[in-house]
């Protein structure tokens, strides 16, 4: 079993701070793009920025004749479209019947699924009652953080199924981690490339088909919003989260979920001025207990070695 470092944690809170900025960016964004075709433009320019930066440094995928190269390019596909493509147009599709409320709890659902998969399909990564009880607080924490906005109803004909949908979604946040885990090794920077490349194949089409072509080009801040989602929350994090999953598991990187909405709502209110939820205080405790009791091991380790 990989215990996390120092490093681990830092690149865990920079996972953290790129996905909860997304929530903002996303925003502005809307204002000159459809929901799928935000998510094709930065999954394009990230795999452009990925296959550049793999190629000056060197850096490319086995061949497919090499040993284990079919199992790694199957591999890069797969996360490609668990991490990215799909769940993208999941949650695009389901985000028009549901409360955002339910969408944000059912990424925050994304630990559970994990540990429970990690369990079957990753060596030493075993469920545990103190896993199980820290996972579920830090659960409680982002219940509290959004309130009853969780579970409010919209009134839509396919509300019940939207929700299955955002599920789903979550799920395929969890399968794509396991599966970068137990890919062959490989350069993380290669593999994240064509993991992008992949996903890009796969989403472009359906935003074209979906929504189609602007008819006139946005104004500059959607497109700077774009460009800023594709550099940071999807290039940078796509190379941060392969890593991160390789040195400490699974497990330990769906613990990044927990932090995206304290990230949301910390940024929303120094950069756009918006209001502190009352609830914050007792959801970052229950978070940050929660986080603590599952990592527990790791935690008295770390501070063990001074």
């Amino acid at each position: 079993m990989t215990h996390p470092t120092r490093l681990d944690w830092f690149i865990l809170a920079i996972l953290g701070l790129f996905f909860g900025a997304s929530f903002m960016g996303v925003s502005v964004a809307l204002q000159g793009f459809g929901p799928l075709s935000i998510a094709a433009y930065r999954i394009a320019l990230g795999a452009l920025l990925l296959v550049a930066f793999a190629k000056a440094s060197g850096r490319r995928m086995p061949a497919l004749s090499a040993p284990n190269g079919v199992a790694v390019w199957a591999a890069a596909i797969a996360m490609g479209a668990f991490s990215n493509a799909i769940p993208f147009f999941l949650l695009g599709w389901a985000q028009a019947y549901v409360a955002s409320g339910f969408a944000g709890v059912s990424m925050a659902a994304m630990p559970l699924i994990t540990l429970i998969l990690a369990h079957f399909l990753v060596s030493g990564e075993r469920i545990t009652l103190r896993r199980l009880i820290g996972i579920l607080i830090g659960l409680a924490g982002v219940l509290v953080l959004i309130g009853p906005s969780a579970f409010e109803s919209t009134g839509l004909a396919l509300e019940n199924t939207a929700r299955l949908v955002c599920l789903a979604a979550g799920a395929c946040y969890a399968i794509g981690s396991i599966v970068a885990r137990l890919c062959p090794d490989v350069d993380r920077r290669a593999f994240a490339a064509t993991a992008l490349v992949a996903a890009t194949v796969m989403i472009v089409p359906v935003a074209l088909w979906q929504e189609g072509i602007p008819r006139e080009l946005p104004s500059a801040l959607p497109v700077i919003s774009v460009i800023l989602l594709g550099i940071f929350p999807t290039a940078l994090a796509q190379i941060l989260l392969v890593i991160l999953v390789r040195r400490a598991g699974p497990t330990f990187l769906s613990l990044v979920n927990y932090q995206v909405p304290l990230w949301a709502l910390f940024l929303g209110a120094v950069l756009l001025g918006e209001a502190l939820p009352s609830s914050l205080i007792w959801a970052m405790l229950l978070i940050l207990i929660g986080v603590a009791i599952s990592q527990l091991g790791a935690l008295t380790r770390l501070f063990a070695r001074g």
